[in-house]
């Protein structure tokens, strides 16, 4: 099964990290962007099945992605990976849809466990 995958961070090496846990299985068509504004525009243009996003970057933060992808009316599989573990954030992002909160460094059994558990792989 293929998926079209979506990594946000404003971080090179978070972006590969993710990258890199992501299992050869799952068979992902992947795409970055560095900041919200980018995000957006590619999840307006095209098809995206899951999507990694980070909280705090440039421009519009993940909060600002979730809730544009809200306003938007898509439904890709949102995983929040970053450092912010404040249980506030880690609930508010799950009520604007995220799937989960997986903590940074990212580290691929959770991620896979995450994968796992929402029926990607």
């Amino acid at each position: 099964m293929s998926f079209s995958v979506l990594v946000c961070d404003d971080s090179n090496l978070a972006r590969k990290q993710v990258l890199r846990s992501l299992p050869e299985s799952l068979s992902a068509d992947a795409k970055i962007a560095t900041n919200g504004v980018e995000a957006l525009k590619i999840l307006r243009g095209q098809s995206i099945d899951v999507l990694f996003l980070d909280l705090t970057m440039p421009e519009i933060d993940g909060l600002g992605v979730l809730q544009g992808i809200q306003k938007l009316g898509l439904s890709p599989k949102i995983f929040v990976i970053s450092a912010d573990i404040q249980p506030e954030m880690q609930n508010k992002v799950l009520e604007l849809g995220a799937k989960a909160f997986i903590r940074k460094p990212v580290k691929a059994e959770v991620l896979n466990q995450h994968l796992q558990e929402h029926g990607l792989i």
